[in-house]
């Protein structure tokens, strides 16, 4: 713990930060010395032993239930952010869902649910901040995207196309505010071992296993540690980048 410096008091916020990927964000933010507020949809107790843990680190942790969906609701997060914190350095953008089936099965609810939380969430939690980071000319943002939105497997359009979108927004994004000292980078994971893809059947997991050069899934930790690395000054000279990490799958 002794170096505790790429992100020493900056203030970050994680969208969907209690599971899987968004917990070992935060978790590797904190380890950085950032504080962190971080959202959640539903479990209370969840969201409340994270704080705890990243207060025990003697970090500063403010967890707050929002619906990514809600644009009213990211605007009164980002301004309890910056009452609790006094400013916002860093927006991770994570909440995301997937509602996977054929597009003869989908539903419209399976369609908008997903681009609402996965797309326009993203919209979402960034107009609420970026205001905070044009004032100050600084600022960084990383997109979770997702493998699936460069090469998407059947049986996810809406996740697809939310995904693809996320890259869309990111580096147009990228363009408008780089003249303010913000960049706006992208992760795309391929498969991470969350209670998401726990969820796969053997099979399934066998034939995609075989599409992976490195023959294994991610760990949350190796999503965390390239989120660390583009919020923090180490990667100072990137902006409008996607950055995937897939074990090789999308080659």
């Amino acid at each position: 713990m002794a170096h505790m410096n790429l992100l020493l008091d900056k203030v970050a916020i994680v969208t969907g930060g209690t599971r899987g990927l968004g917990r070992s964000i935060v978790l590797a933010l904190c380890r950085e010395g950032a504080n962190c507020a971080f959202t959640y949809r539903k479990s209370s107790s969840a969201a409340e032993s994270l704080a705890q843990e990243l207060r025990s680190m003697g970090r500063k942790a403010l967890p707050i239930q929002l619906d990514a969906k809600d644009f009213s609701e990211a605007f009164r997060f980002a301004e309890e952010v910056k009452k609790t914190f006094g400013t916002i350095d860093i927006l991770v953008n994570n909440a995301g869902i997937t509602r996977d089936k054929s597009l003869m099965m989908m539903s419209q609810e399976d369609w908008s649910d997903v681009i609402d939380t996965d797309l326009t969430g993203v919209f979402n939690m960034t107009r609420a901040c970026i205001i905070t980071f044009l004032k100050r000319k600084s600022g960084c943002i990383v997109n979770m995207s997702s493998v699936s939105g460069i090469h998407p497997l059947a049986g996810q359009v809406n996740y697809a196309a939310a995904k693809a979108g996320v890259i869309g927004f990111t580096k147009s994004l990228a363009q408008e505010v780089a003249p303010y000292n913000i960049r706006v980078n992208a992760v795309a994971p391929g498969f991470v071992e969350t209670d998401m893809t726990s969820a796969f059947s053997d099979a399934y997991r066998a034939k995609v296993m075989k599409m992976i050069p490195l023959g294994r899934f991610g760990v949350p930790e190796e999503v965390a540690q390239v989120v660390v690395f583009l919020a923090s000054s180490a990667s100072s000279y990137m902006t409008g980048q996607v950055m995937q990490l897939d074990g090789g799958l999308g080659m």
